[in-house]
Formats: C-alpha cells, structure tokens, sequence
C-alpha cells in the first residue's frame, strides 16, 4: 500500500487527468530484459483500463517510442543500468511533457530513490509490489497524482531529511523566510494529501489561483516536484505527516 498523502502532479503539468486515450491509459514498458518487460505487456493486457502503446529495451528505443506515442505513463525498470536509465527521465519527459514516469525497482538503495525523485519520477514502486499494486499506481498517476510505495517512503523521506548539514539548510531557512502565509497553507494542505480543487474549497480560492501559489511556491523553495515539496515541507515543519 502506499502512503495516499504522497501523490500529486509534477509542477510543470498541471496536475489534472490526462485525456484518456481510446480503450484505456496508455503506456509504455522500458524494461532491459526482454522477459520481463514482456511479463509487464502481458499483466497489463489483463488488466482492464490500460493499454500498452509500446516498449524498449533501451534509451534510443524509448526515446523514439516515447516521443512518437506519447503515453500516459512510462514503467521505467532501472534495475538493468540505474544510472544510465535514471539520467534519461529528464530526456522523457522533455519527448513528451505530458508523460509521466513510474520508477520500478528491486534495489534497495536510498541513492537511488532519492535520485529518481530528483529527476522529475512521478512514481516509485518496489518490484515485491503485488500486480495489483502496479496498475492502481498507474492509475494514480495517471490521474495527477503521486505515488510513493510505502515500503519505499521511510528510505526517501529518511534519506533527504538526514546528512544535510548548516552550510545546505542555511539557503533552505532563506527560501522559507521568502513565502506569504497563504503560500504556507497552501503547502499544509498539500502535505495532508488534498488535490488542488480540495485545497481551493478550503481555502476560498480558485484552482487556477492555487496553481499560480504552487508555481511561486516552487521558485522560492527551488524544487520541481510536488513530491520534492512534500518532502522538504516535512523535513521543515511546513506540513504534518498523516498518521
């Protein structure tokens, strides 16, 4: 299962459903090993709602797979080259901005975690995840949200909230100084997991004005994710993790 409050857009999209493609959420599979990227194709061809529109091997396959069809949804396996796939996020989702990718792996590495959500990773999810698991996160995802697998949550949010000394939190403590207070209420309600229309309702404001706190919100505090704010917000006091 995974933590519902960790789920949300990346701020460069706008954090709303895709159109969805005839006959379902449209995928793509880049896998290394051929077996399995072929167990993937065939679990989602069971699974109603979700439609693969293509699978590689490679960065030059998906680059041109993803770039001519556009998914919903990238399943990138990282786990046969993890730097070399992990650096090719950017250069996906820069082929296709309205695509979003979800990072599956069986390493155990909080390097490599926190990199994937670094480099723009909607979705994290840990190969012992049922199948079941997979394609609700897909779905998720698809729908604007972040997914983060809770076996998986400690290591991130561990990981980025340990081992930063003064000399990196100083610049951070200038960043936070720089936000209004509805800026602030804004990041509270995003860190107890509500979607923007539930953060306007509360907050008596449109989404479209909430969408322009979120992006002022992301130039002071110099991040790129939703993810990445949940994230700092903790780390800062900003937001209370749900128990």
């Amino acid at each position: 299962m995974a933590m519902d409050v960790l789920r949300g857009a990346q701020v460069k999209r706008t954090g709303e459903s895709l159109p969805l493609a005839e006959g379902g959420i449209a995928v793509v599979v880049v896998d290394g090993l051929a077996l399995s990227r072929s167990g993937l194709c065939s679990l989602f061809a069971g699974a109603g709602g979700i439609v693969v529109a293509g699978e590689a091997g490679n960065r030059r396959e998906a680059l041109q797979v993803v770039e001519s069809a556009s998914p919903h949804v990238v399943i990138l396996d990282i786990d046969t080259d993890a730097d070399g796939l992990l650096a090719m996020i950017p250069e996906l989702t820069a082929a296709s901005p309205a695509t979003r990718v979800l990072v599956i792996t069986g390493s155990r590495d909080r390097e490599l975690h926190r990199r994937a959500v670094r480099l723009g990773a909607i979705g994290l999810l840990g190969k012992d995840s049922p199948p079941g698991v997979l394609v609700k996160a897909i779905e998720r995802i698809y729908a604007g949200e972040v997914w983060l697998d809770r076996s998986l949550t400690a290591s991130v949010l561990g990981e980025l909230s340990r081992g930063v000394d003064s000399r990196e939190r100083d610049p951070e403590v200038q960043h936070i100084a720089l936000l209004t207070q509805r800026e602030r209420e804004v990041i509270a309600a995003i860190g107890a997991g509500l979607k923007n229309k539930q953060i306007a309702e509360r907050l008596f404001i449109s989404e479209v004005t909430v969408r322009h706190h979120l992006t002022s919100i992301y130039g002071k505090l110099e991040l790129t994710s939703r993810l990445e704010l949940i994230i700092f917000a903790y780390r800062h006091g900003l937001a209370r993790i749900p128990r």
